[in-house]
Parts: C-alpha cells; sequence; structure tokens
C-alpha cells in the first residue's frame, strides 16, 4: 500500500510543479509583452507594408465589433481582405457598411469559393492569398478583436529563425457560467500550455492569428500546402518545422470576445479540437488526460489515505494551490477573472478526461454548418 501511496504522491507532485511552472512562464511572456513597446524608435511609416486577411461566414454578436478593429489599426501601410464565399451572407452588408465608414483604409471584400482543401475556412482564404500585395501577410480570423498595435506586436515579435509568427484566443466579454468555461479553457489552460512550450523552444502554430512572410510559404509550396492536414494550424506547424525555422508567438495576445454561450456549444467546440490534436499531432495529445486537476487530485485523495492522513483535506488543499496559481497567471496576464472564474476552472478539469476520451471514440465534427471528417487529413498526407 505504502508503494501505491508513494507512487501517487509522487505523480501529484510532479503534476502540480509542472502546472506552476508553466504557469510561470506564460506569465513572464505575458509579463514581458506589457513592458516593453514595440519598435519604439521606429516610425510606423518606415515599417513593412503588411496585407491583412480576414476569413468571414455568418454573423455572430460581436462580429462587427471584431471587423471593425480592423479598419482602426494604427499602422502606415496596410491592406485588409475579407473573404467571404456567398454574396448573400449576412455578414456582406457588415462589412460593406465598414468600408463606407472607413474610405482610407485600403479594404476589399472578395467573394468567391475555391475547393483546393477539405478545409473550408483555408479555402475562403485561397482568393485572400492571391490577392495580397505585399511580403508580409497576416491571416486573422474575424473573431479576433485587434488593438490598434496589432501589427507593430506582431513584428515585434519576428526573430531571425522564424518561420511563423501567432497568437492564441484569450477570452473575454463573456456573458454567463459556459462563456466562464470556455474563459477557463482558453485562458489559463491552452493559452498557458501554448506559451510554456514556446518559451522552451517548442511552439507550434493557432489558427486565430498567423504572421507569414510570403516567401516562405511560397518555398513549401504556397498556401495549398496548409491543406496538408484538416486543420490548417497544425499542417503549418510541420511546413515550419520542416523548413528548420520556428513558430512563435506573440508575447501579448488578442482577446476573442465571447458573449453567451451554451453548454452544448462549448463541449462540441472541445470534442472538435479535441479531435484535431489526436489527429495530427497524437504523440503529443495522449498525456492530455493528465494535463487538468483531476488526476493530481485524485491521487493526492488515495496517497493521504495510504499515509493514514485525511485525503479530502489534502485534495482540498491542492486544489486550493492549483487554482490560486491559475488566477495569479490571469491577474499577471490581465486577462478575465472573476467570482464565476474558479468554478468555471473546475468544470473544465472535470471534462477534460471526459473530452480526451470522446476524442478517440469519433472522426468526424460539424464546423460552421461544414462536415469535416479526420480521415480526409489522413488522405491528404
Amino acid at each position: 500500500m505504502n508503494e501505491i501511496a508513494w507512487g501517487c504522491a509522487v505523480f501529484a507532485g510532479l503534476a502540480t510543479l509542472l502546472h506552476f511552472v508553466s504557469a510561470l512562464l506564460a506569465a513572464y511572456r505575458a509579463r514581458r509583452g506589457a513592458a516593453v513597446p514595440p519598435f519604439p524608435d521606429v516610425p510606423v511609416s518606415g515599417m513593412p507594408p503588411v496585407s491583412v486577411l480576414r476569413p468571414v461566414r455568418g454573423l455572430d454578436p460581436y462580429d462587427e465589433l471584431t471587423l471593425r478593429s480592423g479598419f482602426a489599426l494604427a499602422y502606415g501601410r496596410y491592406e485588409l481582405i475579407l473573404c467571404c464565399e456567398d454574396a448573400d451572407d449576412p455578414v456582406v452588408p457588415v462589412i460593406r457598411r465598414l468600408m463606407a465608414a472607413y474610405p482610407h483604409v485600403d479594404a476589399k471584400l472578395l467573394i468567391g469559393r475555391d475547393s483546393l482543401t477539405s478545409n473550408p475556412k483555408l479555402n475562403n482564404l485561397i482568393k485572400g492569398w492571391r490577392a495580397a500585395r505585399y511580403d508580409w501577410v497576416v491571416m486573422a480570423d474575424s473573431n479576433v478583436l485587434m488593438p490598434t498595435d496589432y501589427i507593430q506586436r506582431l513584428l515585434a515579435g519576428w526573430c531571425a529563425d522564424t518561420g511563423l509568427l501567432c497568437a492564441p484566443p484569450i477570452g473575454c466579454m463573456p456573458s454567463g457560467f459556459w462563456a466562464e468555461v470556455e474563459c477557463a479553457f482558453l485562458n489559463t489552460y491552452q493559452a498557458r500550455w501554448q506559451y510554456a512550450a514556446d518559451t522552451l523552444g517548442l511552439g507550434f502554430a493557432q489558427g486565430k492569428t498567423m504572421l507569414w512572410r510570403r516567401a516562405d510559404l511560397e518555398r513549401a509550396g504556397g498556401i495549398r500546402a496548409l491543406g496538408a492536414e484538416i486543420a490548417e494550424d497544425a499542417a503549418a506547424t510541420k511546413v515550419v518545422r520542416h523548413a528548420g525555422k520556428r513558430v512563435r508567438l506573440v508575447d501579448r495576445p488578442f482577446g476573442q470576445p465571447l458573449g453567451v454561450r451554451s453548454a452544448a456549444q462549448i463541449w462540441s467546440r472541445q470534442v472538435r479540437w479535441a479531435r484535431l490534436r489526436r489527429a495530427t499531432f497524437p504523440v503529443f495529445f495522449l498525456p492530455e488526460v493528465l494535463s487538468g486537476s483531476a488526476a493530481p487530485l485524485v491521487a493526492v485523495f488515495f496517497a493521504a489515505g495510504g499515509f493514514e492522513l485525511p485525503g479530502v483535506a489534502a485534495a482540498a488543499a491542492l486544489g486550493t494551490a492549483w487554482y490560486a496559481c491559475e488566477a495569479a497567471l490571469a491577474r499577471a496576464a490581465g486577462w478575465h477573472l472573476s467570482w464565476r472564474t474558479p468554478l468555471a476552472w473546475i468544470a473544465r478539469d472535470a471534462m477534460l478526461p471526459v473530452l480526451w476520451v470522446q476524442a478517440w471514440l469519433g472522426n468526424s465534427f460539424t464546423w460552421r454548418g461544414n462536415d469535416m471528417h479526420l480521415a480526409d487529413a489522413v488522405a491528404s498526407n
């Protein structure tokens, strides 16, 4: 019994140590980005021109806010290319209204359908990539809230060995408990792990924001190369690493307004992402079942029993320390934090093992009305 208790204690200790270290690394990156302004001695007019591509489809509550942010960038020379498949899409009138309100912005709306890959988002972007005039190209989802210095912050993160610069989404403006749960997934869980990995030189792409140097992607086969996987960010990671370069993350990520979310929406989205990770990076997906607090809390409960200590008290103490660490990270990074956040963290960690199992039980999902199958990723490799 003592051997089992010691094993549980060691596992709980190592998991907690990893949790704290990853939070410290993420907090360091967020604080570093907040402390140093990008290019303090370079006038905006002296920076390179940039093409910003945004795929759009449908109309969500905060779309006008996030799309408007792309027209209000404080950058000397950039073009904004909005890509839509259908002229009757409800987002089209919003875009045309914004273009009329910001006539000084070099913006265009491209409408048309391509079918070169199995990824509908990528197919929507292909026409924008072909139309882009500049050497630096940003691909940004329509629900990314761009600060006025968005482009400057991206370019500031580019280094000599960079092949791609990305930013994970940070949940903001949640309304209701399930939106809080989505914040719990996006911020102190997914973004924490991404920043910890990136700080250690193991960065991987995130499709919400991707900054490319056009020549780098063209050498790899152009935008069509991102269709080698069902998820363009997974393909981008492999393309960049194959070229001997690094995927890096911007120090201060950008917000994604959430508004109201339902439990069904959260579950569907997290299952989709879990299945994509399982299909594209299976080795890294395997340990995810142990990545939340559930396994360490169970382990410390049994370890305490083996040492004749109160298991509930031990688990409560570890849980308090675990979530206090997440709260410190959220506060240091300036991410969303409310009285409901600890409850959202608990709900998230209860969901994680079930999501991991669910990821192995299916090979399909629906994204914005498109039925997608993981077999498409296998067939394209």
